[in-house]
């Protein structure tokens, strides 16, 4: 008996289909399709409008908050310049966080119907459309669930004080790693470092997926052996 491979449908909407590839969704989902109109997600049309973010959202929503978090700290008493220590301190961190997401969660292989459901809306969806323009930034709603577990672990570790800071440092860190993101695919950079941090970028998304996993910089895949070999970086230029 002869079992026919599901087929998806690019002209329906894509998401409770996806599962059905099963053991097949891996290499489907990382065959791209270079796109800039990207494919409807969700036959409702309120589940659909929340997975489309316009890239200026990010600032536009989550820089005031940084702004009143680290003016937060300054009126519990900490100094300009510690705050400013802090900040970067969150910033250094969620360089390894955006490493780490990216690695090891965004990039887990999945087999099941719900599982690889779950990893397309998360990621899946960007390697299979990395050009749509709608879907490279974290939709804000998502975000903002997302920042309570992350401001309760900060709490845990650090005083009341500082704790505002050290988490808008991370904040921060989230905002230049999702407008950074979008700039290396819809922008057009002509010098280093920018240019050459595309190229390592597009290697990631087009040559090796299995490496190149930072997006704002290649610490951390020079740190964990990741990093993809200079000659494919260099072929994309």
């Amino acid at each position: 008996m002869v079992v026919k491979e599901f087929t998806v449908d690019l002209n329906q909407p894509l998401v409770f289909q996806v599962g059905h590839l099963e053991e097949h969704y891996q290499e489907w989902v990382h065959q791209p399709i270079v796109s800039k109109e990207g494919p409807r997600f969700f036959a409702n049309d309120t589940m659909e409008f929340l997975t489309r973010t316009k890239w200026w959202a990010v600032p536009v929503i989550w820089l005031p908050v940084v702004c009143w978090l680290f003016a937060k700290s300054i009126r519990m008493g900490h100094t300009i310049q510690e705050v400013i220590l802090m900040a970067l301190f969150g910033v250094f961190v969620w360089t390894f966080i955006e490493y780490a997401l990216h690695r090891f969660l965004f990039h887990i292989e999945t087999k099941s119907y719900w599982s690889n459901t779950a990893h397309y809306l998360i990621h899946g969806c960007h390697h299979k459309h990395p050009m749509d323009s709608l879907r490279l930034v974290f939709p804000p709603a998502g975000a903002a669930i997302i920042c309570v577990p992350f401001w309760n672990v900060v709490a845990f570790f650090a005083s009341p004080s500082t704790t505002p800071a050290l988490f808008a440092g991370g904040l921060l860190g989230y905002v230049m790693y999702d407008c950074t993101h979008y700039y290396l695919h819809h922008g057009q950079p002509s010098k280093d470092p920018a240019k050459h941090l595309k190229r390592y970028h597009l290697s990631h998304h087009f040559r090796i997926q299995d490496k190149g996993f930072g997006i704002t910089s290649s610490l951390w895949d020079a740190v964990f052996g990741t990093l993809p070999s200079s000659n494919i970086v260099a072929k994309l230029s």
